[in-house]
């Protein structure tokens, strides 16, 4: 489980495909505090630690992570939102994110707003359903709050520190961005879908 809150910026410097897998090898401050086997959150997609030394490790996206979210769309000199599992004695600052990305999403627009930046993304028509005004959603592993709700588009404020610490500053129209909805949400989904 994550929370959706950015721990740092990775920089990926190697991909490669091994048959339908894509292994993707990453810079960052965290790789000394790394193990093999540990979950990690890259742009909001839960990948296990393959590899590790004292800047960089590996991980390995399979197909399905490839088709689902921006994965493998990742190239060298890319920064990339990085997140390690939450500990449960601390604080969730976000919301509860599983780092299983749902669909991707398309910005739409980016308009300063005089010392934020507003976004505005469109979404899968069949996820409507999941999204509510002012409720929570992990946008390339970042825990954001949702305004300005249709059935194809959101919108989203970010403030200085999120854009000068996540990778949303790199986001433009036409950008594909991964997206997780509230598990809360598709919870209550399913529920009334199994009761219907």
């Amino acid at each position: 489980m994550f929370t959706g809150i950015i721990e740092s910026l990775g920089e990926v410097i190697a991909t490669r495909q091994e048959g339908s897998n894509m292994v993707i090898t990453i810079r960052s401050s965290l790789a000394p505090e790394l193990k093999i086997d540990q979950s990690v959150a890259h742009n909001g997609v839960c990948l296990t630690v393959t590899r590790v030394d004292n800047e960089s490790y590996d991980i390995v996206a399979v197909a399905e992570t490839l088709i689902k979210s921006n994965i493998g769309q990742l190239t060298p000199g890319q920064k990339v939102n990085l997140e390690r599992a939450m500990i449960f004695n601390g604080r969730i600052d976000g919301h509860l994110v599983q780092g299983h990305v749902d669909s991707t999403g398309e910005c739409v627009s980016v308009t300063p707003q005089n010392g934020s930046w507003e976004f505005r993304f469109r979404y899968p028509e069949q996820f409507a359903g999941l999204i509510v005004e002012k409720g929570s959603i992990c946008l390339n592993g970042i825990s954001l709050t949702i305004y300005n709700v249709t059935n194809t588009e959101f919108t989203i404020a970010v403030i200085p520190y999120t854009f000068e610490h996540t990778n949303i500053s790199a986001v433009q129209p036409g950008h594909t961005i991964n997206l997780e909805f509230d598990i809360l949400g598709k919870f209550v989904a399913r529920q009334l879908a199994v009761r219907s």
